[in-house]
């Protein structure tokens, strides 16, 4: 969840607007069609009609049928293992484990790399474990590597929000699980701290808020909403004051001085360049080595979390910095 709408978002991106408008339309017509063949089936056909298994086994032949089709309904998750490899052993019953918590709000598809090699060499799988997630037939890449389970957790939330609010794919919570989906929720109380991190950002208090988001992360490490609302205070606190235009020129001048270009970065990004700070950023990894690399992978780890890990703009900036480090 994104605090608030801040200017340096950018602009609407019309394309993507035109392709969430297209999926909510097919996910609509899908599930029109399951309602219909649960009514032509009768009240014990209707699980069978609509429903699939939440976690499953893929492979290259049903990748098409099994996923492709599968995720203008639901998102689905891609977990890359190998049996006998423990990293990817250990990890596949968490990820299970998160995958039926979550009752139909995503699917999970395991694909073992050994008997599938061809359709790990086109998506260029390089560790296990690896996540990749398809909505509405787009792939998106979520992480190398083993994860934490509150890490994992918070990515699925961040997922489902993406896929719902970019592209209209919304998983039916208890369909496939047989499980009716409950009362409705009730919403959770406002978190005053949070609510006071808020207003603090709101007023220009960035140090107020700054504060109030860690005490926040402090109790919760995987609140989403107070990850965004810390990196954005923390940037806006960091462009305060500063003059664009020599910062622009020292950055034109100085191309190899790592500082320069951070600040440069900021700037674009509070501007609205989204695309030209990641760039600027990516660019600079491959010419960097030793704690400097570090210190500015760290940094656009940082701007990546300002716009939101659910933004196309940070998952293609994503896949650039992963081309650069490996």
């Amino acid at each position: 969840m994104q605090p608030r709408n801040m200017s340096m978002r950018g602009a609407v991106d019309l394309a993507a607007v035109k392709a969430a408008a297209e999926a909510a339309q097919k996910a609509e017509q899908a599930r029109a069609a399951r309602a219909r063949q649960a009514q032509e089936a009768g009240a014990d056909g209707a699980a069978a009609a609509s429903a699939g298994p939440l976690i499953f086994d893929v492979s290259e032949r049903e990748f098409e049928d099994q996923v492709v089709q599968l995720s203008s309904e639901v998102p689905v998750v891609l977990n890359f293992w190998a049996e006998g490899y423990a990293p990817a052993e250990q990890f596949k019953p968490v990820i299970e484990q998160l995958a039926e918590e979550l009752d139909g709000r995503i699917v999970l598809a395991h694909v073992d790399i050994r008997t599938n090699q061809q359709l790990a060499q086109q998506l260029q799988i390089r560790d296990l474990p690896t996540l990749l997630a398809v909505v509405a037939g787009q792939l998106l890449p979520l992480v190398e590597g083993p994860m934490t389970e509150p890490e994992v957790r918070q990515l699925l939330a961040q997922l489902i929000e993406a896929a719902e609010k970019q592209l209209g794919v919304v998983g039916e919570v208890g369909v496939r699980s047989g499980r009716e989906s409950g009362p409705a929720e009730v919403e959770a109380p406002v978190d005053p701290v949070l609510a006071a991190a808020h207003e603090a950002l709101d007023r220009g208090d960035l140090g107020g808020a700054i504060q109030a988001y860690r005490n926040v992360l402090s109790d919760r490490p995987g609140s989403v909403e107070a990850a965004l609302g810390l990196a954005q205070s923390e940037l806006l606190l960091r462009v305060q004051g500063l003059d664009p235009q020599a910062v622009r020129s020292a950055a034109a001048d100085r191309p190899a001085d790592v500082e320069a270009q951070l600040a440069a970065a900021d700037l674009d990004l509070t501007g609205g360049h989204v695309e030209d700070a990641f760039g600027r950023l990516v660019d600079l990894v491959g010419r960097t080595f030793g704690d400097d690399r570090d210190r500015v992978r760290t940094h656009l780890l940082g701007l990546f979390e300002v716009i939101g890990a659910e933004d196309p703009r940070v998952v293609k900036a994503r896949g650039a910095l992963a081309r650069k480090l490996f």
